[in-house]
C-alpha cells in the first residue's frame, strides 16, 4: 500500500519540471464560466480541470504546437490549439447539441464521448435532472433507453437492464462516487432509499450488460454511476422543497413531502467541504390482494386458505378427522386447514421514510494535481421490501466512509460499507408468531377439529352440517378469543413479537453486516508518450457477517471470508482517430472457488465525411460470485428452510421437527433433527414430488455464474436526429438458481422405503437450496432510440425488446431463473425548456408489455401498463429558483410490477429549487 500511495506522488515529482505552460478561460456560449472542463492534450492523458471561474492552468513536457481537447459535461466538445509557451486562451464550448455530444466516463474509465463509447451506455445529467418528470431524480431513470425500474415501494426502486431481476436485484452494481451501494446484508441496493441527495448529483451513468473487465464479480448484468458535485467547482447553498400528495385506491391520498439541502465552499485553492441533508416522508403503497396464491378460484371461505397479502395463513396441516374421532375411514373425511391470517395492513408500517446526509472534506496541498478526500454518507429509511417475504423496513441504516486519494492519472480509495437493520421485521412471521402467542397451532387444530367432527355428526343439534357449514363453525370456534388488529391486546402481542429475532418466537430480523473495500486505478499513458491508453488497478474486499444468527449461520460469533482482484486495459486508436480498439482482462479470486478471468475486446469505427456515423462490436466474459446469502444463509421464511451453501455451512444449519405419529412408530421419537446438509444430498425434488414421481437429487453447492455477452451498436447523428442502436446476444453458464428439494424425516431419499412413506405421512420439510443450472441459459435484446429538436421542442422515442430464451420450457422445468422482464417496452419524451421566456414544459409515457414474474414470494402474470408523466416549471433568474408542479401516474391507471407488491397509484407535487 505504500509503495502504491508514494508512486504517484514521485509522478507529480516528475511533473515539477514541466516546459510549457498554458493559461486560459472555458466560458460557455452566454460568455459564463464553465466550472469542471477537462481540458486534455490531445493524443494523451495529460491535462488538468478549470476551476470553479473557469480558469485553468495546463503545465507540460509537451514543446508546441499541440493540440488541447476540452470536455464538460452537459456540453459539446471543444479544441483549441496551443502554439507558444506561455501562451493564454479563451475557449467557447456551447451547450450539448445532442445526447451523443455528452463525455462520460464509466464505459472506459476515462473521459470520452458516449458517440465513440465502446459499449452501450445511458447518462442521466444537470439538466436531466431539472427536466425530469418523476418526483426524483432516480424516478426519471425509467425513462431512459433499455432501462428498467421495478417499483418495490414508495422510497424504494430497483434499476435493472437487460432482464434477470428481483427487487433483490444481485446481478446490477450501483456505485456512489466510487463506492459500492450495495447493503451488505441484504445482497441488493435499495434504490435511492439511503443514496444520494439530488442537489448533489452531478451525473448518472447507466453501463447495461456486462462489465465485469473493468469493475469486477458485481457488475454482472449492469452498472449505475452516480458523480456527486465537487466542492471546487459547485459552490454555495442550494435547497430544494417538494409537496403534494400521492392517491392509491387502497391508501387513499396522503400527503407527500420532500426538502433537501446543499452547501459547499472552497476556503482556499487547497481546502474545500460540502454537506448535504434531505428528508422524505409520505404514505407507501399498500398491498391488499387477497387472491389465493395456490389456488386462484379460492376464496376466505376455502379451509386451506392462502391469501397473497394476508399472512399468518401459511400454517396448515391436514386434519384426518376420521382418525381423531376414532370413526370409520370415510365417515367425516378428512381436509388441509390454515390457520386464519392477518392482512398485510395491519402487520407492516406504510410511513415511507428517507433521511440521508453526506458530507466530504477535500485537500489539494500542491494546487489542481493531488487531492485527498474524506467522504462519509449515512441514511436511515422506513420502507417495504419484498424477498422471499414481505418486509417491513423499519428504521433501516446504512452508512459509508471513504478515504480517497487522486490525480489526472490514479485513483487509491479505501471505504467501509455497514448496515443495521433496525427495527425491521417479517410481516409473514409477525402474523404466524402473533397468532401463536395467543393459542398454539396444537390448540388451535384440535379445538379446529373438534368443533367440525361435531357439526358434521348432528352433536347437541341434532342437525348433520354441510362441510362448509361445518368448516365456518370449526374456524369461528377456534378464533374464539383471536386477537384482533386494533385491539390493545393485538398490539401488545405483536410488538412482543417484532421486538424478538426468534423466527419460532418472533418476526424481527438482526443485521448488522460490513464489508471492507479498497481499489485503486493507475493511467499510464502519460508514461509512454502518445502511444495508447494503458490503464492498471485491482481490489480487495473483505466481508463480515453479523445477523446473530437470526438471517445467516451466525449463531456463534461473525463470519468472515474476502475476495480480490486486478484489471489491465489498454485503448488505442488508428486511421486519424477513426478506429478505436479496446481490450480488457481483469482476474478474481474469491477464497471459496477458483480464479476467473474475464476479458473484453471492443472494437469502434468513425465513418462519414463527417464522421456522423459509428459502429461499435463488443465481447466480454464476467461471472458473478455467490451473494453472502447464497452461502450463509440460514433462515425458515414458514413455505422454505433458506440453507446457503458456502462448503462449511452445510453442517451449521441444524433444525428440529415434530414427526407425526406414524413416523414416530419409525424413528421412536417425536422429533428429529435435520442437518442444512441433507437439503441438497437426502432430498426429493419438489417438482418431481408435486409431479407424482418423487426422484431423489443430490444437488451440487453453488459455483459463480459465468456469462459471454456480444453486443453491436450504432449511432448517428443525421441532421436534427440522433440515433443511438444496439443489440445483444448473452449466454449463461452456470447459472445461480434457487430450487426447492423436500427432505424426508425419515430414510433415505431414493431408497423406495421409508423416505416414500415420510413423504406420504407429511413427514417432510420444504428446503430452498443454491445450485447452479446444469444447462446454459440464453437471452438477447436490442433496443434503438430517436432523439431530435423540431422548432424548439424536444421529442424522443425510444423501442425495448428482451427475451429470454426457452422460458415457457424452463419454467415447466421448475428452473426459475426470474427473468421477470417485459418483451416490449417503448418510451416517448416531448417538451421544451424555454416555452415562452422562463417557461417550459416536458412529457413522458411509458408502455410496457405483459410478463411472467417469478419470485420466491410469489409468481403469476404481470398485465400490460401504461404510465404518463408531465411537469411545467418556471424559473426566477433573480432569486434563482425554478418553480415546478407535476405528476407521475397521471392517467390514474393503477398498476404493479410485481406479484405481491401494491398497486402503483398517482403522485402529484410541487417543488422549489434555490441553486446559486
Amino acid at each position: 500500500m505504500k509503495t502504491l500511495l508514494f508512486l504517484p506522488l514521485l509522478l507529480f515529482g516528475t511533473l515539477a519540471f514541466a516546459q510549457t505552460t498554458v493559461t486560459g478561460n472555458v466560458v460557455d456560449e452566454n460568455n459564463e464560466p464553465v466550472p469542471g472542463a477537462n481540458i486534455i492534450i490531445v493524443g494523451k492523458a495529460e491535462g488538468t480541470v478549470t476551476d470553479f471561474d473557469g480558469n485553468f492552468t495546463l503545465n507540460t513536457e509537451e514543446e508546441p504546437p499541440f493540440e488541447l481537447r476540452i470536455t464538460s459535461i452537459g456540453y459539446s466538445e471543444g479544441t483549441a490549439q496551443v502554439t507558444s509557451n506561455n501562451q493564454a486562451l479563451t475557449i467557447t464550448i456551447s451547450s450539448s447539441q445532442t445526447l451523443l455530444d455528452e463525455v462520460v466516463i464509466s464505459a472506459s474509465r476515462t473521459p470520452e464521448r458516449i458517440f465513440e463509447s465502446p459499449v452501450s451506455v445511458e447518462r442521466f445529467g444537470i439538466n436531466d435532472i431539472k427536466k425530469t418528470t418523476a418526483e426524483s431524480f432516480y424516478g426519471g431513470l425509467q425513462n431512459l433507453k433499455g432501462i428498467d425500474i421495478n417499483t418495490n415501494s414508495l422510497t424504494f426502486q430497483s434499476v435493472n437492464t437487460r432482464g434477470f431481476a428481483t427487487f433483490a436485484n444481485t446481478r446490477f452494481l450501483q456505485l456512489v462516487d466510487g463506492m459500492d451501494n450495495t447493503a451488505p446484508g441484504l445482497n441488493f441496493v435499495l434504490g435511492n432509499l439511503v443514496g444520494m441527495n439530488e442537489l448533489d448529483v452531478q451525473s448518472v451513468e447507466i453501463l447495461p450488460g456486462a462489465s465485469s473487465a473493468l469493475y469486477g464479480a458485481g457488475a454482472f448484468n449492469g452498472i449505475l454511476f452516480m458523480r456527486s458535485k465537487n466542492p471546487w467547482d459547485f459552490q454555495g447553498i442550494s435547497a430544494y422543497a417538494k409537496t403534494g400528495l400521492t392517491s392509491q385506491e387502497a391508501a387513499g391520498d396522503n400527503t407527500y413531502y420532500d426538502f433537501g439541502i446543499r452547501a459547499a465552499h472552497a476556503f482556499s485553492d487547497k481546502f474545500a467541504a460540502k454537506v448535504s441533508f434531505s428528508y422524505l416522508q409520505g404514505e407507501d403503497w399498500h398491498a391488499n390482494r387477497t387472491n389465493d396464491i395456490g389456488n386462484p378460484g379460492a376464496d376466505r371461505t376455502d379451509p386451506n386458505y392462502n391469501g397473497l397479502n394476508v399472512y399468518g395463513d401459511e400454517v396448515s396441516t391436514t386434519l384426518n378427522f376420521d382418525a381423531a374421532a376414532g370413526l370409520p375411514t370415510g365417515t367425516v373425511g378428512s381436509a388441509t386447514v390454515s390457520r386464519t391470517g392477518y392482512d398485510e395492513v395491519d402487520l407492516a408500517n406504510y410511513n415511507a421514510q428517507s433521511v440521508k446526509a453526506d458530507w466530504s472534506l477535500h485537500y489539494r496541498p500542491f494546487g489542481t494535481k493531488l487531492e485527498l478526500i474524506y467522504n462519509g454518507r449515512v441514511g436511515r429509511g422506513t420502507t417495504i421490501y419484498q424477498g422471499a417475504s414481505r418486509y417491513a423496513v423499519q428504521g433501516f441504516k446504512m452508512q459509508q466512509h471513504k478515504i480517497e486519494l487522486k490525480n489526472d492519472n490514479f485513483f487509491v480509495r479505501a471505504y467501509i460499507v455497514s448496515e443495521n437493520s433496525g427495527d425491521s421485521y417479517d410481516t409473514r412471521f409477525a402474523a404466524i408468531n402473533t397468532n401463536r402467542a395467543w393459542k398454539s397451532d396444537t390448540q388451535w387444530f384440535t379445538e379446529y377439529a373438534q368443533t367440525f367432527i361435531g357439526a358434521k355428526l348432528g352433536v347437541g343439534s341434532g342437525v348433520l352440517a354441510t362441510d362448509e357449514q361445518a368448516h365456518a363453525a370449526a374456524r369461528a370456534a377456534a378464533d374464539t378469543g383471536r386477537l384482533i388488529p386494533g385491539t390493545a391486546a393485538f398490539q401488545s402481542a405483536f410488538n412482543s413479537v417484532i421486538a424478538d429475532g426468534d423466527l419460532l418466537t418472533g418476526a424481527k430480523f438482526i443485521d448488522n453486516t460490513k464489508f471492507r473495500h479498497a481499489n485503486g486505478n493507475y493511467n499510464l499513458a502519460h508514461l509512454i508518450e502518445d502511444w495508447a491508453d494503458i490503464q492498471v488497478g485491482g481490489s480487495f474486499r473483505e466481508y463480515e457477517l453479523n445477523s446473530q444468527g437470526t438471517i445467516f449461520t451466525d449463531f456463534d460469533g461473525p463470519i468472515t471470508y474476502n475476495e480480490f482482484g486486478a484489471y489491465a486495459q489498454i485503448q488505442k486508436k488508428f486511421a486519424d482517430d477513426r478506429l478505436k480498439v479496446t481490450a480488457s482482462g481483469r482476474y478474481d479470486k474469491n477464497e471459496f472457488f477458483d480464479g476467473f478471468l474475464s476479458p473484453r475486446f471492443g472494437l469502434s469505427g468513425t465513418l462519414g465525411k463527417n464522421r456522423n456515423h459509428n459502429v461499435r462490436a463488443s465481447v466480454q466474459q464476467g461471472f458473478r460470485n455467490p451473494t453472502t446469502q447464497d452461502l450463509f444463509i440460514g433462515l425458515n421464511v414458514g413455505n422454505a428452510v433458506l440453507v446457503g451453501s458456502a462448503p462449511d455451512n452445510l453442517d451449521r444449519d441444524v433444525r428440529t421437527y415434530d414427526v407425526s405419529e406414524p413416523g414416530q412408530a419409525i424413528t421412536g421419537s417425536p422429533t428429529v433433527d435435520v442437518v442444512g446438509r441433507a437439503a441438497y444430498e437426502n432430498a426429493f425434488s419438489r417438482t418431481s414430488v408435486e409431479n407424482g414421481t418423487p426422484t431423489a437429487v443430490n444437488t451440487p453447492i453453488i459455483e459463480p455464474e459465468e456469462i459471454t455477452a456480444y453486443e453491436l451498436g450504432y449511432r448517428a447523428q443525421l441532421g436534427k436526429f440522433t440515433i443511438d442502436a444496439s443489440g445483444y446476444f448473452n449466454n449463461y453458464k452456470k447459472f445461480i438458481v434457487q430450487t426447492q428439494t423436500l427432505v424426508p424425516l425419515y430414510g433415505e431419499a431414493g431408497d423406495g422405503g421409508l423416505s416414500l412413506l415420510a413423504l406420504q405421512n407429511g413427514d417432510f420439510k420444504v428446503y430452498q437450496v443454491y445450485t447452479n443450472t446444469q444447462e446454459d441459459i440464453t437471452s438477447y435484446g436490442g433496443s434503438i432510440g430517436i432523439d431530435t429538436k423540431l422548432a424548439g421542442f424536444a421529442l424522443g422515442a425510444n423501442y425495448t425488446y428482451t427475451k429470454l430464451e426457452d422460458a415457457e420450457d424452463l419454467r415447466a422445468r421448475g428452473v426459475r431463473v426470474n427473468f421477470n422482464s417485459p418483451e416490449h417496452k417503448v418510451k416517448l419524451s416531448f417538451g421544451k425548456t424555454d416555452l415562452f421566456e422562463n417557461f417550459g414544459f416536458g412529457i413522458n409515457y411509458r408502455w410496457s408489455d405483459s410478463f411472467f414474474w417469478e419470485a420466491s414470494f410469489a409468481d403469476g402474470d404481470v398485465p400490460a401498463y401504461s404510465v404518463l408523466d408531465a411537469q411545467i416549471n418556471y424559473s426566477v433568474p433573480s432569486i434563482k429558483s425554478v418553480f415546478k408542479v407535476g405528476g407521475s401516474n397521471l392517467l390514474a391507471d393503477e398498476y404493479f410490477q410485481a406479484v405481491g407488491s401494491g398497486l402503483i397509484g398517482s403522485i402529484y407535487y410541487l417543488s422549489w429549487t434555490i441553486n446559486p
